[in-house]
């Protein structure tokens, strides 16, 4: 995981398609450039990259959480290079990298003038004040961290599926709304990830929810190295093939509808009542579309 620190949030806030470009550019430079150094691993690496720009309590946190294969392709691609048991890389070469690579593309967003700074940051339009503003930054460490494998593909399907797509806050969390105010559990990362509760004011929920609203467009998972869409297939297959793995067979044909795949994934049923959970919903009647009806002109979903 690649976490920018909060001196650099505040800019991205204000510049998010740059910022968050630059979180995805350095993260994915870094990542490679070590991997392929023949002092720590000595291969080429695949894997993605998913933004998250929130913390627990909902405000702006912006970091990159990365899955990584265990090891990559040789070189010459005839060998495939395993990273030692428990270890991948050196957290404190991929921040050191990561560090000055971040700032250096910051550095070069702000002189072509792609930067915007509003309120507070007005001051860092002028250059000498930016590199004032930037400077502390390049003497401490900043956040990366490394995380055990997972304990196998089911696992890994299991967080594709689930972490890779939540939004800033899901359902679970939320405990109360009345009198104009919401109560939602987080976790204290200062204290030992406590479990806490907060209460806001409706406004103030609504304003950190929609803190981490992407721009239009902004892809939010992104594929690098031999899991990059253009050889994607051609290099997963030499991998296989390097691991003694049997090709994937061909996906059978669907024939489940949507309600049926939805039971299986998530246990719950679409024909049961969300009110008592023990009704069962029966289609009574298709009301036909009016023909008045005008359709709308933006897809609203």
């Amino acid at each position: 995981m690649f976490t920018l620190p909060q001196q650099i949030a505040t800019i991205a806030y204000q510049n998010k398609r740059e910022l968050y470009g630059i979180l995805f550019k350095a993260t994915a430079q870094t990542l490679l450039a070590i991997a392929a150094d023949p002092k720590h691993l000595g291969a080429e690496i695949g894997f993605f990259a998913v933004l998250h720009t929130w913390g627990s309590n909902l405000l702006h946190h912006p970091h990159l959480h990365c899955v990584v294969p265990g090891g990559g392709l040789s070189p010459n691609r005839t060998q495939w290079i395993s990273c030692q048991a428990g270890f991948f890389l050196s957290v404190r070469v991929l921040s050191r990298l990561f560090r000055r690579l971040f700032l250096g593309h910051l550095l070069k967003a702000f002189d072509a003038g792609k930067l915007a700074f509003y309120s507070s940051l007005e001051s860092l339009r002028d250059r000498s004040s930016f590199l004032d503003y930037l400077a502390p930054l390049r003497e401490v460490d900043w956040v990366v961290y490394a995380k055990r494998p997972f304990a196998g593909p089911e696992q890994v399907l299991d967080y594709v599926g689930r972490y890779t797509h939540r939004v800033a806050i899901s359902n679970n969390r939320l405990l109360d709304i009345a009198a104009g105010k919401v109560t939602f559990r987080y976790k204290d990362y200062r204290h030992g990830a406590q479990q806490k509760t907060m209460t806001l004011e409706a406004d103030e929920f609504i304003r950190r929810f929609l803190l981490h609203v992407l721009p239009d467009g902004f892809q939010r998972i992104r594929y690098y190295g031999f899991l990059a869409n253009r050889y994607r297939e051609q290099k997963l297959t030499c991998c296989r093939e390097l691991l003694d793995m049997p090709a994937p067979e061909p996906p059978a044909l669907e024939t489940k509808n949507y309600r049926e795949r939805y039971e299986e994934l998530t246990g719950s049923s679409l024909w049961r009542c969300p009110v008592c959970h023990r009704g069962r919903m029966l289609v009574i009647e298709i009301l036909p579309r009016s023909p008045h009806r005008k359709m709308a002109t933006t897809d609203t979903s």
